[in-house]
């Protein structure tokens, strides 16, 4: 097992299984384009780069360099899974989402469905999430929610280099669409990988630390914020369990459910604004099944109900940090002391 940052994971999830598997091909803009970078074709990789050097090993036939529409991407891809493919595509910023969101909720979420469990749609798509990039308001959101609520649809968010591997290669090979999102922040992110090929089970969390005083459930680049301020924590005596589900469709309820009964208290921290968050989905279903188990209220740490921030200031204010993790954990001890 090797070192490596969790865009590179990306890149080796991909090419093994395009190695493996001929019916992998990636669609999408910008894939192939050298315009800008090295000059050579297939340099860029994508906008980020994490496909570089996978165009000149498989060709123009299985990296599909397109025009800018993400109609066009959706519904070529949906045709292609429909017809035997395994296609990845490229939405580049999850933003993008609404100019194509008919194809996916509408049409990509209801093939198996509306044709009665026969029609199999091998789709995952790809797309970049998360605030912190000066990126400004069109490019930073992180719009898990939107999808999550979307039956027919499976939502992974891969919080560390060995999850995004193992992730993707589970989405690649998952019969039905698979919407898979990058955090951004993380790309450069390092972590031990094994080289060779593995999967990770959707619906199945992630248990980071173990903890009797407090649960804290985070998601997707939230759960470096987490460990953060646990370390903190920690240091003043409290023992904190952090879970990542790592996928919010199937989510993991289970997990969740028993390490809130271990501990009796629960943070949940989400990269979305509050309103239909994830967040607020985790804290009704921990109210609903598990609140004889909780010795205080649920705390939600999410980002206001704002567009995100172009200024560098009001960006860092926006987004979920340790110290805010931190304040909202401690909120609960203190709580307990004033009811003594």
């Amino acid at each position: 097992m090797s070192k490596k940052t969790y865009m590179q994971a990306i890149n080796e999830a991909i090419r093994q299984e395009m190695e493996r598997d001929s019916t992998v091909i990636l669609i999408g803009e910008d894939l192939a384009g050298g315009h800008g970078g090295t000059g050579e074709v297939g340099g860029v990789g994508g906008p980020f780069g994490q496909l570089r050097g996978i165009y000149k090993q498989f060709g123009p036939n299985r990296m599909i360099d397109t025009p800018i529409s993400e109609s066009a991407i959706m519904g070529v891809a949906a045709g292609a899974a429909l017809t035997g493919l395994r296609p990845v595509a490229e939405l580049m910023f999850v933003d993008f989402v609404g100019v194509c969101f008919d194809q996916i909720y509408n049409q990509i979420a209801k093939f198996r469905y509306m044709f009665g469990g026969h029609a199999r749609t091998p789709l995952v798509i790809r797309a970049t999430v998360g605030a912190g990039m000066r990126a400004a308001a069109q490019h930073s959101q992180t719009l898990h929610p939107l999808f999550t609520m979307v039956p027919g649809l499976k939502v992974v968010m891969p919080s560390n280099p060995y999850d995004a591997k193992g992730l993707l290669i589970q989405a690649i090979r998952d019969n039905d669409p698979v919407i898979y999102l990058e955090s951004k922040s993380l790309f450069g992110m390092e972590g031990e990988v094994p080289d060779e090929p593995y999967r990770i089970p959707f619906g199945e969390a992630n248990i980071l630390r173990e903890g009797k005083d407090l649960t804290i459930v985070a998601l997707g680049a939230m759960v470096t914020q987490a460990e953060k301020a646990v370390a903190n924590l920690a240091r003043g005596g409290l023992s904190v369990e952090v879970l990542d589900p790592r996928t919010t469709s199937p989510l993991d309820e289970d997990s969740i459910l028993e390490s809130v009964e271990k501990t009796g208290r629960l943070v949940v921290v989400d990269e979305s604004p509050p309103r239909c968050s994830l967040a607020a989905d985790i804290a009704g279903l921990v109210a609903d099944k598990g609140f004889k188990s909780l010795k205080g209220p649920i705390k939600q740490v999410t980002c206001p109900h704002t567009p995100v921030p172009f200024a560098p200031t009001l960006e860092d204010a926006y987004l979920p940090s340790p110290a805010r993790i931190e304040r909202a954990a401690r909120s609960l001890f203190d709580r307990a002391r004033e009811q003594a």
